[in-house]
């Protein structure tokens, strides 16, 4: 039995989610003052935001498989709190090293946020409106990274970049205490369904073991559950280290201040306090798979024309189409894996989520950097959006063709 009133738990975590990202948003924002304090060229840049991601996405699988077993609320409160303690040690070093490892330590730490809060979630609604809850978890994650620009910029601008990781680093830990404290004393939300005799008992009558056809069913669902990760990974991977050489390029190729650049930031992930909760609503209204897909193929042409873009004012409006997109794909891709596989292995199979998108970011990342070393913004970004469309069409052909057997 609960105390919580309704829509108090996921507010709850929407809450979580924006301390989470207060500190694990702070980087790509702030990397034109990190650039300059340490002369770095676009790879080495590249490189600091890969030291955070690379970590974040490799420990989302034993975290993921830890939160099935141990308690996910410890997972997150290391995932707000824990993070914390690692973007103090990021204030505190005046090393280039030194940050690089302190960034790996916050990757760490945060690793178990996602594959924890997800399955609390969805746990607490009716299964027709998972996509709607997480799209509203979703909301704290995109407000915190609209908010951190803004406020990393100001502090970065008055402290230097050491001053916006020491800034941030107190309140979040303080949240994380203060949500375990919370959670801990109220309990988690679980949803009941009403009584169904007719259920109940088909439920009696089941077979004790798996049949041929099941088995053939859960081979199936394997080989889509996979399709669907490379495909969504890869969309993820793709705006994941888009956005990280953003500010980069509306210092060099717009002229603008590192703190302006910061801030415009925010405009893209402002999206998602629209976009997150519609794309859940849709997926629950017709289904992820046709909303994924069709968003997916809308991404690589958006690059390629973000490369062609002169103009700072249609250049922005490029990356709030991209931006929308992203956060449409997140509560449509969470919900639909966590969808076909029971509760106590959900933290597992979004743990495997969020290492495969993240995983792909850290990789991609330095070598975009490396690219534009390279050969400029605009072809290192057309490249990028080429690629994508093709590993995109194939995947979303492929993804398709198995829903159609499903049937």
């Amino acid at each position: 039995m609960t105390s919580y009133k309704p829509g108090t738990y996921i507010a709850l975590f929407i809450g979580a989610h924006f301390a989470h990202h207060l500190l694990t948003a702070l980087v790509a924002p702030i990397l034109p003052f990190i650039r300059d304090s340490f002369a770095l060229s676009y790879a080495q840049a590249g490189g600091v935001v890969s030291a955070f991601t690379l970590a974040y996405g490799i420990s989302q699988l034993p975290a993921g498989w830890l939160a099935d077993r141990v308690g996910r609320r410890y997972l997150i409160t290391v995932g707000i709190s824990g993070v914390a303690v690692a973007g103090a040690i990021a204030g505190l070093t005046s090393s280039y090293t030194g940050l690089i490892l302190a960034l790996v330590l916050m990757g760490i730490a945060g690793g178990g946020y996602h594959p924890s809060a997800a399955p609390l979630i969805m746990a607490s609604v009716p299964p027709d409106r998972t996509g709607r809850a997480l799209g509203l978890h979703l909301i704290g994650g995109s407000a915190s990274h609209f908010a951190t620009p803004l406020l990393g910029a100001a502090l970065a601008t008055a402290f230097g970049y050491r001053g916006a990781f020491l800034g941030i680093s107190l309140p979040v830990f303080l949240f994380g205490l203060v949500f375990f404290l919370t959670l801990n004393g109220r309990g988690e939300q679980r949803w009941q369904p009403s009584a169904d005799p007719a259920s109940a008992d088909s439920e009696t009558k089941a077979p004790t073991g798996p049949t041929p056809r099941a088995k053939q069913s859960r081979r199936h669902t394997v080989v889509r559950i996979v399709v669907f990760l490379v495909l969504t990974s890869a969309v993820g991977a793709a705006i994941g280290s888009l956005t990280a050489f953003i500010p980069l390029y509306l210092v060099d190729g717009f002229g603008l201040s590192a703190s302006w650049a910061a801030a415009s930031l925010s405009a893209f992930f402002l999206t998602g306090v629209v976009a997150a909760p519609v794309g859940g609503a849709l997926s629950d209204r017709f289904g992820p798979v046709p909303i994924l897909v069709t968003l997916s193929i809308s991404v690589g042409p958006l690059i390629i024309g973000m490369s062609f873009v002169p103009w700072l004012p249609a250049f922005m409006g490029v990356l709030l189409g991209v931006g929308t997109a992203a956060f449409i794909r997140m509560p449509v891709s969470e919900a639909y894996l966590s969808g076909d596989v029971p509760d106590r292995l959900r933290s597992t199979v979004l743990g495997v989520y969020f290492f495969a998108g993240m995983e792909a970011s850290g990789i991609v990342t330095p070598i975009l950097g490396a690219a534009i070393d390279a050969q400029g913004f605009a072809i290192a970004f057309r490249w990028l959006g080429i690629v994508l469309t093709v590993v995109v069409a194939i995947a979303a052909v492929v993804l398709v063709r198995l829903h159609a057997m499903r049937r």
